[in-house]
Order: C-alpha cells, then sequence, then structure tokens
C-alpha cells in the first residue's frame, strides 16, 4: 500500500500541460480583451467621443477613492537657489505631487527674457541618475540657449527619489487600500506642468512635453489627459496592449504603465487618438534592445490614429521617426528631431535644429541636489497611512466580495492526461493541471490542495497518509501554471483589463470544487489561503471546509511586509482592504469551519 501512495504521489509531479501552454493562454486571454478605437464620421463625432473618455479615465481609472482629494488639494511650490550660466540660468525648487510628498526640479532659463516663449516639459525615464542623466541635461541646456524654456522634474523612484518606498511595483500597495495609485505618478507630472504654464515667460499656445521610455510614457498619457499640451514628443516611451502581450518579455511595462483598470477602458491607441488635431511625433528607436522596438510599435498606433488627425485636415501635425543610434536611447540625432518638430510647430522654420555641443558643461548629482523635508511621502508611507482605518466597511457581502475580484463561474470540461491525472479546461481560456492521489483505504473526505509552491509542494502524501482522497492542482500562476520570466506583468495587464489575477485564480478553484461534487480546501502558503477564503467565501456548496497552512493574519501584513506587485501581484486587488480583512473573509464562510493547520 506504501508502495501505491509513493507511486501516486509521483504521478502528482509529472508534467502534464504542454511547454509555454500557461504563458500562450494568457497572452491569447489578455490580447482578446483590449478595446479596439472607434471610427469617427466627422470632427464633431470624436471631440464628443473624447471629452467622454478623458473624463473616465480620469474618474474611472486616475483619482479614484482618496486620489480624488489629492486632485483638488492645495500643493506646495518652493524655489531654493539659482544658477547663472552662460546663455542661461538654472533655477532649483521642489514641489509637492500630493500633501506630503515633495519632488525635486529644474528650471533652465533663457537669459534675458523679454517676450513669452515655448516651454519644454521634460519628463524623465528609468534612468537612476535622474535629472543629473547627461542627455538630459544636454538637451535642456540645448533648449534654454535656443530661447526655449526647459522644465525637468524628478522622476518617482529614480535620482534622489530612488529609495525603496519609491519602487514603481509598489504602486498596488496604494490600490489595495481603494485609493489609485495611478494619481500620485499623474498629478507629479500634471503639477509640474502647472508650474511651466505658470512661468511668466511661458506661452500658454506653445506648451510641449518630451521624454525617453517611462519619460515616453508619462508625455503620452499626460498630452492625452491635459489639453494644455501643445506638442507631444514621446520617445521610445509605449506600444499598445495588444503589442505587449505579443511581445511580453520586452513591452508588458511597470505598474504605472499597466495601471488598474485602464485598459478596460482605452488602449494605448486611444491615449495617442486623444492627442489629435494637436502636434504629435513617436519616435522609436530601431535598434531598442530594452523595448517598444520601431519595427512593430509604430505600426499600429500610427495606423489607429491618421484617420483622427485626417477629420481635422491636420495630419501634417502626426509624425514618427526612426532612431538607428545604438540601443535605448535619446541621443543626439533623436533630440534634433524633436527640435526639427519644435522648428515646424512652434518656430514657423525660424529655429536653429542643430545640437550645439554642452558636454562640458553637464553638473553632478551633488550640483543638482535638491534639498527635501526629512519626513517626505512615499508610495509604501502613503499605502500604510491609508490602511490604519480599513477595512471600514461595516458589513461587507459576498456580493461585494465577488465584484471586488471579479470573479466567473467557469465552466469545466476535463481531458484525462494520464493516470489519475487530468487536464481541467476552464470556459475554454485557462488548462488548470489536477492529480489525483488516494489513500491506502476508503477514503474518508476529498481534499482539493493548492499551494503557494504549486502541487509539488503541497502535502499530498501527508493528507492521503491520513486517509483523504486528495486532489492537488496547480491554479493560475502556481506551479505548472506559471508563466516564466517577468510573468508578474501579466498579471498587472489582467488587473488593467478589468480582470483580478485573484478572481481567476478563486474561479479556478471554485470550478475545481464543483467538477469534484464536494471537496475541503486546503491551501498552503499566505498566497494560497488567501485564494482559499476567497473561493470558500463565494462557493457555499461545492467547498464544504476550509485549512490553512502559513496564512495571513490580516491583509495588513501585505503592506507591513512591503510586498511588492512584483512578488505577489494576485495580493493587490483593488479596494479589498477597503471592505474585507481576514476576519470578514472567514465571516462569509461561516457556519463551515476555518481552521489554521501547522505545517
Amino acid at each position: 500500500m506504501r508502495f501505491l501512495l509513493l507511486l501516486a504521489v509521483v504521478t502528482a509531479y509529472a508534467q502534464l500541460l504542454d511547454p509555454n501552454q500557461a504563458k500562450l493562454e494568457v497572452q491569447v486571454y489578455t490580447a482578446s480583451k483590449v478595446p479596439v478605437l472607434p471610427q469617427f464620421r466627422y470632427q464633431g463625432e470624436f471631440e464628443q467621443y473624447a471629452a467622454q473618455l478623458r473624463k473616465r479615465i480620469l474618474d474611472e481609472v486616475v483619482f479614484r477613492g482618496e486620489a480624488a482629494k489629492w486632485r483638488a488639494a492645495k500643493t506646495g511650490v518652493e524655489y531654493v537657489e539659482t544658477i547663472e550660466a552662460p546663455g542661461y540660468r538654472l533655477k532649483k525648487l521642489r514641489y509637492e505631487a500630493i500633501p506630503g510628498l515633495w519632488l525635486p526640479g529644474l528650471i533652465y532659463e533663457p537669459a534675458n527674457l523679454t517676450t513669452k516663449v515655448p516651454v519644454v516639459l521634460n519628463v524623465n525615464g528609468h534612468e537612476r541618475t535622474g535629472i543629473s542623466t547627461p542627455y538630459i541635461q544636454e538637451r535642456c541646456i540645448n533648449l534654454a540657449r535656443k530661447g526655449v524654456i526647459a522644465v525637468n522634474m524628478e522622476w518617482l523612484g529614480r535620482g534622489q527619489m530612488d529609495t525603496p518606498g519609491f519602487n514603481h511595483y509598489r504602486m498596488p500597495q496604494i490600490d489595495l487600500t481603494g485609493a489609485s495609485g495611478l494619481a500620485v505618478f499623474y498629478l507629479a507630472m500634471q503639477r509640474a506642468l502647472d508650474i511651466a504654464a505658470s512661468h511668466p515667460h511661458a506661452d500658454p499656445a506653445r506648451l510641449a512635453v518630451t521624454g525617453l521610455s517611462g519619460g515616453g510614457w508619462q508625455t503620452i498619457l499626460l498630452s492625452a489627459l491635459d489639453s494644455r499640451v501643445a506638442l507631444a514628443n514621446p520617445v521610445a516611451g509605449y506600444s499598445s496592449f495588444v503589442t505587449r502581450a505579443q511581445w511580453p518579455d520586452l513591452d508588458l511595462g511597470d505598474s504605472e504603465q499597466t495601471p488598474m483598470d485602464l485598459a478596460s477602458i482605452a488602449d494605448y491607441t486611444h491615449l495617442t487618438a486623444l492627442v489629435a488635431p494637436r502636434g504629435l511625433q513617436l519616435a522609436y528607436n530601431a535598434k531598442d534592445t530594452c523595448c517598444f522596438r520601431a519595427d512593430y510599435a509604430i505600426g499600429p498606433l500610427m495606423q489607429a490614429a491618421e484617420p483622427v488627425w485626417r477629420l481635422f485636415h491636420a495630419s501634417a501635425k502626426l509624425r514618427y521617426y526612426i532612431n538607428h543610434g545604438a540601443g535605448h536611447n535619446y541621443d543626439q540625432d533623436n533630440r534634433e528631431a524633436f527640435y526639427r518638430l519644435l522648428r515646424d510647430q512652434f518656430f514657423q522654420g525660424k529655429f536653429d535644429a542643430a545640437e550645439q555641443p554642452v558636454d562640458k558643461e553637464v553638473r553632478t548629482a551633488e550640483q543638482l541636489h535638491v534639498p527635501l523635508p526629512a519626513e517626505n511621502l512615499d508610495l509604501h508611507k502613503i499605502a500604510l497611512a491609508l490602511s490604519k482605518p480599513l477595512p471600514n466597511d461595516k458589513r461587507p457581502t459576498a456580493a461585494r466580495l465577488n465584484y471586488l475580484v471579479r470573479a466567473k463561474r467557469y465552466a469545466v470540461e476535463a481531458f484525462p492526461a494520464g493516470d489519475s491525472a487530468w487536464k481541467l479546461v476552464m470556459d475554454r481560456a485557462w488548462t488548470v493541471p489536477a492529480v489525483e492521489t488516494k489513500p491506502p483505504a476508503s477514503p474518508k473526505s476529498t481534499v482539493l490542495v493548492i499551494a503557494d509552491g504549486g502541487r509539488k509542494a503541497a502535502p499530498v502524501e501527508r493528507l492521503a497518509a491520513a486517509g483523504h482522497r486528495v486532489v492537488a492542482i496547480d491554479p493560475f500562476y502556481f506551479g505548472e501554471s506559471q508563466l516564466g520570466k517577468r510573468d508578474f506583468l501579466f498579471a498587472l495587464l489582467m488587473a488593467s483589463l478589468g480582470e483580478r489575477p485573484l478572481g481567476v485564480q478563486a474561479s479556478q478553484v471554485m470550478a475545481a470544487a464543483r467538477w469534484l461534487g464536494k471537496a475541503e480546501l486546503h491551501a498552503v502558503g499566505p498566497r494560497s489561503s488567501l485564494i482559499a477564503l476567497v473561493a470558500a467565501a463565494l462557493e457555499d456548496k461545492a467547498i464544504t471546509s476550509v485549512t490553512l497552512e502559513q496564512p495571513f493574519g490580516s491583509l495588513k501584513e501585505i503592506l507591513e511586509k512591503d510586498l511588492s506587485a512584483q512578488q505577489t501581484p494576485e495580493l493587490f486587488c483593488f479596494g479589498l482592504l477597503e471592505s474585507f480583512d481576514v476576519p470578514q473573509l472567514k465571516a462569509l464562510i461561516a457556519p463551515r469551519k476555518v481552521t489554521t493547520a501547522a505545517p
């Protein structure tokens, strides 16, 4: 009997899914859900659509929950030092993105200003050196010497803000509390635009934004949603969500670039179109070694956007530029392409588009340092503060939980995959491997088991030896259902599409329990334990009891342990902590037993 049990356990460890099957399924699933930009017959139809879409993105994605208060809050700007230089002056400042979160900034101002001139907001990417990055300084110095005010603000998590609490994958910590983490990023760039537009010599009709990579993402988001921007030049900064699903190792993007629910409303094709009929140049690198390579990124964006500019007879204001320099760059060739764009659209052709060498004027990080308050907020601190009074829902219901996790009732087709093994195809979208292990004698009950380490780490032998029929599965993201390299980025994409990875996992567990008829649910590890609690709270017939090993005592531990979306992407379910903690989930399961067991 012992031999048979061991044989069954060996079978439980066998590979059931085809290589890359889990990854291919999520690629198809996500790409098929991306919204398509409609076609428009006349200008007024697009303008009405654009106004409604901007409002939806701002209200339903950017400024949810507590973030709506940040939008209207009074914030400060303080100028701290001016440095005189040949042909321009450099002004250091600090400003609040939201109350209590200060960022450093620089204004490169042409000398002897007497008239209104264009202003360029230079937004930074993922360079760790931030505002001290040489190519950014060179661009800003050249702009100032050419008579353009150049504003450059530090980005969250870079330069002076390069601390663990500003890591971009901590943004979803704020989402867990029911406030939009994206709002911090958006307000940081919008307040910077406010500063740029309020300069006494700024021409409000000639405001431009440009940046590389994460700066390119900032450029398109700000330009799409804030119509003060007259000219945008994102460089290697974004692609369609469909493209991202097809090129996951390159394009998927950080938490802020794939924010919760954005892709359920708009693709980046929509954001591109929202710039119309203002000036836009899409610049990409043919030899990019990071992301958003020119050969596949430009086409879908131009194909979607060009008909919109044509409606306004403004096709000349939409351009693309391909750089052939090495790697992920905003090199001199890309910079001079931007200067030509300024020349043509802001200066009627009267502007020197050649870059002058200024590398000897590049300053060090120490020289550009701006003092910040000692108790400055960061993403993690914001989430912790927001979580203190939560949950605040007095009587959360199963319906509320179902809405938050976006659970579904999957239909199951079971296909044999060897001795006591199945592939459970759910809604013809997901394939979940399942393996049965029987005890030596007649089973006491059926136990459905999931584990953070996959079914190979599940206590199958122990449960079977205790007399249970054990069915071990690997739901989405665990065991054989892992997606490989940088898999957490697909979880972000799913959440952006309006799905919730936690809901997909719980729905798969519920479907497996219904397929079994009735089952006790056993979960190992904090992540699987949360999945189990959600599944049991929503499936009161097929799941008869729950046993947890190493669970969270509270969802606030996610924040207290400072977990990030890289480590545990399904835990950051928007607004879950606002209504539920572990006691509230257990209350929904009652009177069925929830037991915490020793490993």
